[in-house]
């Protein structure tokens, strides 16, 4: 029946009209509630004192040029630390899913290591390896901060990556093992070529977000004396007895993390929907 003789709109038509208004109301809420936190603040008894010590401009004008390149060392931090934290984690899960009582203390060795780089707070790790072994002088060890700082962050982060492997392992169903094998491969093989394969691409997502979490911890190196975005800020913060250049970093990990976030966001709802499809 069409809309001329006054019958019903299409669903389509109604669908949109319904996602429109559901977009609007969204909107317009989001705004109510951020206009209202906005007044709220900027009507405290204490907001120009506020305002003076965090958000002024010109300091923002002279923070800028120092912080965002010294942002440059966090992406080397990261960058270096993520390739040596994917290898060895997947190292640690596959020692840990290793079978039968002969490889016991190999498991076990990967189980104390997981166990021990969770339970110690990383910039206790950082304080321990950054200060502690340049201070043994021992020769052909390298004495940089930097290299320090990497070998921390690898530590630690494998080992909560490496449980994001296992978990990936863990997931892939026994009859795939099973079938390899009886096709001729190997307990190794099918390892190599049938389980994992399918566990790295389950856990893309969580890695992610593993690495979102680094990313943002490389800040904790600045504590040995590296000098990357955020002792940059404290130097410019010290210098200028303002903390702007606080706000100035905060916002640099905002515009890079917030976006890694939604690409997070979007791998989990496309591997959703793979594994629906696959289901049905």
């Amino acid at each position: 029946m069409s809309l001329a003789s006054g019958g019903p709109p299409p669903p389509a038509r109604r669908y949109d009209r319904s996602a429109l208004r559901s977009t609007l109301v969204a909107l317009g809420s989001t705004a109510v509630f951020f206009g209202a936190v906005g007044w709220i603040v900027v009507h405290a008894p204490n907001w120009p004192d506020v305002q003076r010590s965090f958000f002024n401009g010109a300091i923002w004008a002279e923070s800028v040029p120092d912080i965002v390149p010294a942002f440059w060392v966090n992406i080397q931090l990261f960058c270096v630390a993520e390739v040596f934290i994917l290898v060895l984690a997947l190292i640690l899960a596959v020692l840990r899913s290793l079978p039968g009582p002969v490889f016991f203390p190999l498991r076990l060795l990967a189980t104390v290591y997981a166990d021990v780089f969770r339970a110690v707070p990383g910039i206790l790790i950082i304080y321990i390896l950054g200060f502690g072994i340049p201070a043994l002088q021992i020769p052909g060890v390298p004495n940089s901060t930097f290299v320090w700082a990497v070998v921390s962050l690898t530590l630690v982060y494998s080992a909560y990556v490496s449980e994001v492997y296992r978990a990936g392992i863990q997931s892939v169903h026994p009859s795939q093992e099973a079938a390899a094998r009886s096709l001729g491969l190997s307990e190794f093989q099918a390892l190599r070529y049938v389980v994992l394969p399918q566990a790295i691409r389950r856990v893309i997502p969580p890695l992610l977000n593993d690495f979102i979490g680094l990313q943002k911890d490389t800040v904790l190196v600045s504590y040995i004396g590296v000098v990357e975005i955020f002792r940059q800020s404290q130097i410019d913060q010290a210098a200028a007895f303002n903390y702007t250049p606080y706000f100035v970093t905060a916002l640099v990990f905002l515009v890079i993390t917030i976006p890694l976030a939604r690409l997070v966001d979007v791998l989990i709802a496309r591997d959703r929907r793979r594994s629906l499809a696959g289901a049905r």
